[in-house]
């Protein structure tokens, strides 16, 4: 198993983590992987509809904040929140996004059909 370049616990800040959490897309991946906790990268994303490359920049963005964390295991990237780093650093931060995404679905990554 090898790793990607990622911070170290210590050198997340907390506006880069905050601006990756600000894009509606990299928050409903945060949400999915809350869920999940450690999935492939294609099969996170495959329910939202954005191009894989810009899944990529995505995932390399919560990936460079210290969001996530990514292991390559052959061919495919196992992503992870990092949870505990990010409720240390900065407690309950995680949990009141994702409350507050929760409690406010974003147009951009959900479908939704207007009645009249």
């Amino acid at each position: 198993m090898r790793e990607v370049s990622q911070p170290a616990t210590e050198a997340i800040r907390l506006v880069d983590v905050l601006r990756a959490l600000a894009d509606p897309v990299r928050l409903e991946l945060v949400q999915r992987l809350d869920r999940m906790g450690e999935d492939a990268c294609n099969a996170i994303g495959g329910e939202i509809d954005v191009h894989q490359t810009t899944l990529s920049h995505h995932y390399r963005v919560l990936r460079e904040a210290g969001v996530t964390w990514t292991t390559v295991q052959g061919r495919s990237r196992l992503v992870r929140l990092r949870r505990n780093d990010l409720d240390t650093l900065f407690p309950g931060l995680l949990d009141s996004v994702l409350n507050a995404r929760r409690r406010t679905p974003d147009t951009a990554t959900t479908s939704t059909v207007e009645t009249p």
